[in-house]
């Protein structure tokens, strides 16, 4: 498949909406492998919830394909556009499970200013706090979804930038050469672009910040004419493909975003299998593996389920 038209169907995934499945009913005939054997999930109705970013719809897809193999009928409500929107989903019982990070927990959900720097610490605090919420946190994986900038090879050469207190000093320097691609949802929240700007004050006048949808941010940073940096998430394929400098946040004001599973808490007190079924799999999502299933479908233009169908069979976790 070309490279444009792999760049065409990622956007297409990207803006819509709702996920490529969203609302059926996962057919797929998976097979329990190294879970789900005796499928004990047999007569369970349940539905799996995700953001719609591609990250989410391949932990989305995982989710759903391991508890089809478990012999759930698993409906998928994959796609949902914004992080408060997925969360109300699980938080009303609507869904009955996604994976969610812990950074957007403690910040965006819970309401804290600061992050825990210690990782699990992290994951703890927000894990005993949403437990009163009726949530249940399941343990974390290694897979850290931080938030990065990035800046293209040549601009990172030109003004030579390496961290954002050198943006920082660009901006006071040269404030004209400073423009800011943030995608529509980082723009506003506290973890984002207004608490980072604060941070290592950072002055950029509005007319030099462009919002726009998380996909396009990569491209615009590569071209870098449009904007020099862009915000990016740590496990994205394209950060590789369209050869970005990742800054180093050297004032580590970006907590971590671990991901985990979130279970509304009546449905995993009534399967609570659910813990055995996702800890496995759970334990083998690292950054690096998610920025190879990310690439799959933003690079390679591939169907986020069909990847997360072949990641877990080759791991095992299934049979197709």
């Amino acid at each position: 498949m070309s490279r444009p038209l792999c760049a065409v169907m990622a956007l297409v995934w990207a803006l819509s909406g709702c996920g490529l499945h969203s609302g059926e009913v996962i057919a797929d005939p998976v097979k329990p492998g190294s879970v789900g054997a005796g499928k004990p999930l047999s007569g369970a109705r349940l539905t799996v919830a995700s953001k719609q970013d591609t990250e989410q719809r391949v932990l989305g897809q995982i989710t759903g394909l391991v508890l089809k193999a478990a012999g759930a009928t698993v409906r998928d409500h994959t796609g949902i556009s914004g992080s408060i929107g997925a969360r109300q989903s699980v938080l009303t019982g609507t869904a009955d499970a996604m994976y969610d990070y812990t950074g957007t927990a403690w910040i965006t959900y819970l309401g804290h200013t600061r992050p825990i720097t210690e990782p699990q610490a992290q994951w703890q605090a927000v894990r005993d706090q949403d437990a009163g919420n009726g949530l249940t946190w399941l343990p974390m994986a290694e897979l850290n979804n931080t938030y990065a900038f990035a800046v293209n090879q040549a601009n990172a050469a030109r003004y030579r930038l390496r961290t954002l207190s050198d943006v920082a000093a660009l901006a006071r320097r040269a404030p004209s050469a400073v423009t800011i691609c943030a995608d529509n949802e980082f723009a506003v929240r506290d973890d984002g672009l207004p608490g980072v700007l604060r941070a290592y004050g950072i002055s950029v006048p509005k007319s030099r910040i462009m919002t726009m949808d998380a996909g396009l941010i990569y491209t615009q940073v590569a071209a870098g004419t449009a904007c020099l940096i862009g915000d990016v998430y740590a496990t994205d394929g394209r950060i590789t493909a369209d050869r970005l400098t990742v800054l180093t946040d050297d004032r580590h004001f970006f907590p971590d975003y671990n991901a985990a599973p979130v279970l509304y808490g009546r449905t995993l007190r009534r399967y609570p299998q659910l813990a055995a079924l996702l800890g496995p799999v759970t334990a083998k999502l690292t950054t690096e593996e998610a920025r190879k299933l990310n690439a799959q479908v933003d690079v390679d233009g591939r169907d986020p389920r069909e990847v997360a169908k072949s990641w877990l069979a080759r791991e095992g976790f299934i049979r197709k």
